[in-house]
C-alpha cells in the first residue's frame, strides 16, 4: 500500500471514530447503547486505547454523562473509564474535569447497580496525587475529609450482600490515600475516629479487605513518630489487627496469655485460621517496626506481651521475607530495650 493510501486510511478510521464518540450523546437510546458498547470493546485493546487517548477530550467527557443513565448504558460507559483510567495521562484528565466529584455524586445519589465499578474508577483514580487531592477535597476546609468519611462509612457498614460487596475496593482508595502525609492525618484524627472504624473490618473473610486494612494501618504507621498517642488510642484494636497475623498457629500457653490482654489473649488460647498472604504478614511487621521506633511504642507492645508473639510467630514461619521483617524487630528490642528483657529468638 502506498503511503497515500495509509494516510487516507488513517483519517478514515479517525473519522470514524470521531462519528462513533459523536454516537455516545444520541438522542435515540439503541444508538447510545450500541455506540457505547462499542467503546468499551475498544478500550479492551491496545490499539483501542490508543486510539481512543488521541480523543480524550471528546470520549472522556462523553463517557462521564453516560455515568448517571441506565444501567445498560452506565455499566459499558464505566468499565470504559476504569480501562481508560489505567493510562496515568487519562487518569489526571478525568481528576482535572471533576471525576472524582461526578463518581461520589452518583455513588450517594441513586441505587445504581454500579457502585463496585465506580469504586474501581476511584482506585485508579487515587493512584495519582492529583486524585488522592481530589479526594481528599484538599483547600476546601468546609468539605475536607467528607467524602473519604463517605466512604470509609460504606466500607464499614456493606458487606456482601446480594451484589457482592460492591465496597470492598474501597480498602485499596485507602491504601492510596494514606500513601501521603495529608491522607494519614485525616484518618488519623482522632476527632474523626476513621482509623478505629477501618481496623475493625481487619476480621472480614475478604482477602482484598483484609489487605487494604492492613496496608493502610501500615502506612499510618510512618507518622508514628508524631502521632503515637493518637495510634495508642486505638489500641485495642491495633495490637489485634498487627499481632495475630504473626502470632504463628500454635494455641498459646495460660502462662503467656495470662500477661496479654484480653482481646489477644482468648485469640490466641483457642485454634484459629492463619493468615496465609505473606504480604500481610510483612506489612503487620512492619507496622509494629514502625510503631517499635518509638519508646511509647515498645513499651505498648511489652505491655501486651508482644515479644513473646514474635518469637513463637517467628518460629512457626517459613517465607523468607516474612522472617526478614521478624528479625527486624527483633534487632530493634534488643537494642531498644535497656532492661535486657528480650529473648534473642526473636532475632535469630
Amino acid at each position: 500500500i502506498t503511503r497515500g493510501h495509509c494516510e487516507l486510511r488513517r483519517t478514515t478510521m479517525a473519522t470514524e471514530l470521531e462519528e462513533l464518540l459523536g454516537f455516545l450523546s444520541s438522542p435515540s437510546p439503541p444508538v447510545k447503547k450500541a455506540a457505547v458498547d462499542i467503546v468499551r470493546g475498544l478500550t479492551g485493546s491496545e490499539d483501542g486505547l490508543q486510539s481512543l487517548a488521541n480523543y480524550s477530550d471528546i470520549a472522556l467527557p462523553s463517557l462521564s454523562r453516560l455515568l448517571g443513565e441506565k444501567k445498560e448504558v452506565s455499566e459499558p460507559a464505566v468499565e470504559a473509564l476504569v480501562n481508560l483510567s489505567q493510562n496515568s495521562d487519562l487518569a489526571a484528565k478525568m481528576v482535572a474535569m471533576g471525576m472524582v466529584k461526578t463518581i461520589m455524586d452518583i455513588l450517594y445519589k441513586q441505587e445504581s447497580g454500579i457502585t463496585r465499578l465506580l469504586v474501581m474508577l476511584l482506585v485508579n483514580l487515587t493512584q495519582l496525587d492529583v486524585g488522592i487531592d481530589s479526594l481528599l477535597q484538599t483547600g476546601d476546609e468546609k468539605m475536607h475529609g467528607l467524602y473519604v468519611m463517605k466512604l470509609v462509612r460504606s466500607f464499614c457498614t456493606s458487606s456482601s450482600d446480594r451484589n457482592g460487596d460492591p465496597f470492598e475496593h474501597v480498602g485499596s482508595i485507602l491504601v492510596n490515600i494514606s500513601k501521603r502525609e495529608p491522607g494519614r492525618k485525616l484518618l488519623l484524627d482522632p476527632k474523626r475516629g476513621l482509623l478505629k472504624q477501618i481496623i475493625r473490618q481487619f476480621d472480614s473473610t475478604s482477602p482484598l479487605r483484609k489487605k487494604g486494612v492492613s496496608g493502610t494501618i501500615r502506612n499510618c504507621c510512618f507518622e508514628a513518630e508524631n502521632q503515637i498517642q493518637n495510634l495508642l488510642l486505638i489500641s485495642e484494636f491495633l495490637w489485634p489487627a498487627l499481632l495475630l497475623p504473626v502470632a504463628g498457629n500454635k494455641i498459646y500457653s495460660e502462662q503467656d496469655t495470662s500477661k496479654m490482654p484480653l482481646e489477644l489473649g482468648s485469640a490466641l488460647s483457642i485454634e484459629r485460621e492463619p493468615v496465609h498472604d505473606p504480604e500481610i504478614r510483612v506489612q503487620a511487621l512492619e507496622a509494629v517496626y514502625l510503631l517499635s521506633l518509638q519508646e511509647a511504642g515498645r513499651r505498648a507492645l511489652w505491655s501486651v506481651n508482644g515479644p513473646r508473639i514474635l518469637q513463637v510467630g517467628y518460629e512457626d514461619e517459613g517465607d523468607p521475607k516474612v522472617m526478614e521483617a521478624y528479625e527486624q524487630i527483633g534487632s530493634l528490642l534488643i537494642h531498644g530495650n535497656e532492661t535486657g528483657e528480650v529473648s534473642t529468638e526473636a532475632s535469630k
